[in-house]
């Protein structure tokens, strides 16, 4: 894919598709600020590659790894829920680990974050056969202690960059959702979100492609 071209799903499943390995699972990690987009990208890649090449292939959301609203809360970081220490990356990379090495039709669960719960749900996706795990996460990319783990554990990783004006916009959104007043929604977003936003966009030059969405397809920006 040429820096400046425009592609369409259908094209980044026929990419990807054609380097998955004969035998092995493809770990292909899709990082980016939050609110980029990311979730409806591996939603729409995963079941384009399914129906379009017929390779099984499912998602392994990284907010799965989120402590839990308890455990924050018992150390007061509710309110900073979503940043790099808030996620048991240990578990995450371990989790990882086993995913790209074991063996197609072994069973291995994974977690979901539940948006209404505002918590994990323990082993809500059980991988099996599939050849395709689309890891998609904010924080796939970054060079901290434990995070820096993660990259070994990728086949490949697309960043899918976004404006700030999105971001922000969608995010006010999705909190307003979540139950949070406007005003609740602004702090967050200001004290929280766009400085993780900031710290996740220095993790890009790290990235094997950088993709932006532009009318349902994706500009490649390098």
């Amino acid at each position: 894919m040429r820096a400046g071209s425009e592609v369409s799903v259908a094209e980044l499943a026929a990419n990807v598709a054609a380097r998955i390995p004969q035998g092995r699972r493809h770990v292909l990690g899709i990082a980016g600020p939050p609110a980029a987009g990311k979730s409806t990208l591996s939603q729409n890649l995963a079941a384009t590659v399914r129906a379009g090449h017929a390779v099984p292939a499912e998602i392994a959301p990284m907010d799965g790894f989120h402590k839990t609203s308890a455990e924050l809360d018992a150390v007061g970081a509710l309110h900073l829920k979503g940043e790099p220490h808030t996620l048991d990356v240990a578990g995450f990379v371990a989790r990882l680990k086993v995913l790209r090495e074991a063996p197609l039709g072994r069973r291995i669960p994974w977690p979901l974050y539940d948006r209404d719960l505002h918590d994990p749900v323990p082993d809500a996706i059980v991988f099996a056969a599939q050849q395709l795990a689309v890891v998609e996460g904010n924080y796939l990319l970054l060079e901290q202690p434990g995070w820096a783990e993660v990259r070994a554990q990728l086949d490949e990783v697309w960043y899918l960059d976004a404006a700030d004006d999105v971001i922000e916009q969608r995010l006010t959104v999705r909190h307003l959702q979540g139950g949070r007043t406007i005003e609740q929604a602004q702090v967050k977003i200001a004290d929280s979100d766009m400085p993780n936003a900031r710290l996740i966009a220095g993790t890009r030059d790290r990235a094997d492609i950088v993709l932006r969405e532009t009318g349902g397809n994706y500009v490649v920006i390098s």
